[in-house]
């Protein structure tokens, strides 16, 4: 077994993190980049990503990459796809492992941030990505679009209390286009997942909004039945 392993050639393998957050101030949904440190593609912007080493698993190096750019554990992660075109990377034969991440962007340990060249920036103006890391992104945001829809994962980019109209804008920010703010207040409420708060928001209204917060415990109890999320609010 072992000299046929040794008549094929070694590759590289990496994981690549997509890594979304949403500013609540600027209503803006966010993506992570990084300023490359080395060559190839020295001084471009790039997604946040590393080699897998010995003894670790995909899973684990996805998780250790994102530490420590971030400083953050147990957060919403999914693996995307496998890129292995031959020529993706001019350094070497790389085939990277892409996952996407839900984080909320004040949790971020700026220190770590800094320290990695890490820079937020808009899923509307984002810079010129190297090497297929563009393409990455484009699907990652195409798997979130469809996640949002029926599973309450855009409650992972928001502050644990936030008003309705917050939570219609973080939506409209992931589908990058308007959504009728009636119809999505009785759809959400009518899901029963949501517990309003005896607090409300006064600096964007004058009257203010009641807060609301996720309830996780209720979502837990209703999954198990026969309850289906479903927020088709595209």
């Amino acid at each position: 077994m072992i000299k046929l392993y040794s008549k094929y050639k070694k590759h590289l393998v990496a994981v690549d993190s997509i890594i979304f957050g949403y500013d609540i101030l600027e209503k803006e949904l966010k993506l992570l980049v990084v300023k490359r440190s080395f060559n190839p593609a020295k001084g471009k912007w790039s997604l946040a990503g590393g080699f897998v080493e010995s003894g670790e698993s995909i899973d684990v190096a996805a998780c250790r990459v994102l530490r420590n750019l971030t400083g953050l554990k147990n957060i919403y992660m999914k693996q995307l796809y496998c890129y292995g075109e031959s020529a993706r990377d001019p350094g070497a034969r790389v085939i990277s492992v892409a996952y996407w991440a839900l984080i909320k962007i004040k949790s971020i340990d700026q220190k770590a941030a800094h320290e990695n060249r890490a820079h937020w920036q808009s899923i509307k103006k984002l810079p010129k990505l190297i090497f297929d890391h563009t393409d990455m992104v484009e699907r990652a945001l195409e798997e979130l679009r469809l996640r949002v829809r029926i599973k309450p994962v855009g409650f992972e980019l928001l502050p644990e209390k936030f008003t309705l109209v917050q939570l219609l804008d973080l939506y409209e920010a992931i589908y990058q286009k308007p959504i009728d703010k009636r119809n999505f207040r009785k759809k959400i409420l009518s899901l029963n997942i949501l517990e309003r708060l005896d607090e409300k928001e006064k600096v964007t209204s004058k009257k203010g909004a009641f807060y609301y917060s996720f309830n996780k415990a209720n979502y837990k109890k209703l999954s198990k039945r026969d309850f289906y999320f479903n927020l088709d609010a595209g």
